[in-house]
């Protein structure tokens, strides 16, 4: 797990003998001392040697997305048209803004990109009158759906911190009476939607497979995500079996989604 190191009074170069160490973030304070995320492949004592100093301190790094994403603090990021900022950044109206939480969405992670660029596209096409989305973590994805001109959207978790993170999230980008959040999995709502997104691991998106595509409206779509290449093709037959029709495949940096069509 990689772990925190501060250096106080940093000397010019040292910014670049952590990167050529492989620091996995690293920058800049306004009082000369330096941040940086370093893999644990590289013992503190190393970092020392090549510094020429032990002035620094050692602390745990804090994951985000599920261990997946380690950066020192939330940066702004766009993804098509949806800017997403850290939420005490000032910024403007049309911004997403984030909480720096514990739950999944922070829009860094590959899943979540390539869900945001299928609900984009999606919305282009045909702008569904509501979304629902499943595993909504932080909410990043039904809150963008709102920014993108979606009248409403309902999420839905397992976890009570996540949907308390996104209903926060959506209090700060003034969404709340938009976004309606629940806790449970498909089948703890009804009706059909044109438009279901599903950013989650590949063996729950099997194993709800059945509720999930009740779920979807007539000649709806199902964005499916968090699936890693070598399981792709599972997932793709359990929902061709169920008679959805796959669109389009997308992928980056080893996860795939799957962009489905209702055949009813």
């Amino acid at each position: 797990m990689p772990y925190r190191v501060d250096l106080r009074n940093a000397t010019d170069d040292a910014l670049d003998r952590l990167v050529e160490l492989g620091a996995i973030d690293a920058e800049r304070s306004d009082d000369g001392g330096i941040a940086a995320l370093m893999p644990d492949s590289v013992a503190p004592e190393h970092v020392a040697r090549v510094l020429g100093t032990g002035g620094f301190s050692v602390s745990p790094a804090t994951e985000r997305d599920a261990g997946s994403v380690w950066i020192l603090s939330p940066r702004p990021i766009r993804i098509g048209r949806i800017r997403i900022v850290p939420a005490h950044i000032e910024a403007e109206p049309d911004v997403l803004r984030l909480l720096d939480a514990g739950a999944f969405g922070t829009g860094m992670h590959p899943t979540t990109t390539l869900c945001l660029e299928a609900l984009e596209e999606a919305v282009d096409v045909a702008r569904p009158d509501a979304v629902l989305d499943v595993g909504t973590g932080s909410g990043v994805l039904a809150l963008a759906a709102l920014r993108l001109g979606v009248p409403r959207a309902v999420g839905i978790d397992i976890d009570d911190e996540a949907l308390r993170v996104a209903a926060e999230n959506a209090r700060i980008n003034a969404m709340s009476e938009r976004l309606e959040l629940a806790r449970g999995g498909p089948d703890i709502v009804s009706g059909t939607w044109t438009l279901v997104l599903a950013n989650v691991l590949a063996a729950p998106l099997i194993e709800m497979a059945s509720t999930l595509v009740r779920r979807v409206g007539h000649h709806g779509h199902l964005v499916l995500s968090g699936i890693p290449t070598s399981v792709e093709p599972n997932v793709d037959e359990a929902y061709r079996r169920l008679g959805m029709q796959r669109v389009r495949t997308t992928s980056r940096a080893g996860w795939v989604a799957l962009v489905m069509r209702a055949s009813w």
